[in-house]
């Protein structure tokens, strides 16, 4: 009796999506990091409508890195969308531009493990870097550092998220639809907006911002997800069989 051999199955892979707006410099200190990382299949860049050198010097350092561009600016949600269009992976590992003390080997630890796990439907990289966040749990909530099925980011997207509203969107969906959900800790912090546009516009758009954030769905959004969203780190490897 000669048996059917078997397909061999592959590997799930992951892309990666990182929005940039007049970022400048800082998008190369990040590309620096995030293409040490083993595992990414592809790594997309969008440019939200920057008016600086920001794309001009990326595809001068990174050429192997796909830019995207668009004519205006629009916010990280729409970028994102703009940027899912290039994505071949199963997985998209998502980053902000303006990163500080990001280490590679933790982004590397978030993707193989939930690509190693299918269980898992999302990790998010906790910033302890950040800790005046800790109270608000800005931290997890608000962590612009995600892996997740790019599925269910192509799903999310289609509710239409505006502007800064996308982490809490993915957190909303998540909960909604009962997906299993931990976080890992990560170095990385934001690079303020104070420091890049001065205290008295850095401010008026932080506060913008968080205006923004909390108008998806209202603050009993906000407050069902600081209860129970993502209060567990993620298990040894055992534990996730």
């Amino acid at each position: 009796m000669i048996m059917a051999r078997r397909a061999p199955q592959t590997r799930p892979t992951c892309s990666c999506i990182i929005p940039f707006y007049h970022e400048g410099h800082r998008i190369l200190t990040v590309l620096d990091v995030v293409t040490q990382v083993k595992g990414l299949s592809q790594i997309i860049c969008v440019d939200d409508g920057s008016e600086d050198e920001g794309s001009e010097l990326l595809r001068g350092h990174f050429p192997h890195v796909t830019v995207v561009e668009l004519p205006r600016n629009r916010g990280k949600a729409e970028a994102i969308q703009e940027g899912l269009e290039f994505v071949r992976g199963d997985y998209v590992l998502l980053l902000d531009a303006d990163l500080r003390s990001l280490e590679a080997q933790e982004i590397a630890a978030a993707t193989a493990k939930i690509v190693g796990h299918p269980r898992i439907d999302m990790i998010v990289l906790r910033r302890f870097g950040a800790p005046h966040c800790k109270l608000s749990r800005g931290d997890v909530l608000f962590s612009g550092e995600r892996v997740l099925r790019t599925e269910d980011l192509a799903r999310i997207l289609r509710a239409d998220p505006q502007k800064y509203q996308l982490e809490i969107a993915i957190n909303q969906y998540m909960m909604d639809h009962h997906k299993l959900v931990y976080w890992m800790p990560s170095s990385a912090r934001n690079t303020y907006k104070m420091d890049k546009l001065g205290l008295k516009a850095g401010l008026a758009r932080e506060i913008m911002m968080l205006r923004n954030m909390m108008s998806y769905r209202g603050i009993g959004a906000y407050v069902e997800q600081f209860l129970s969203f993502a209060k567990k780190r993620a298990p040894d490897a055992q534990s996730c069989m």
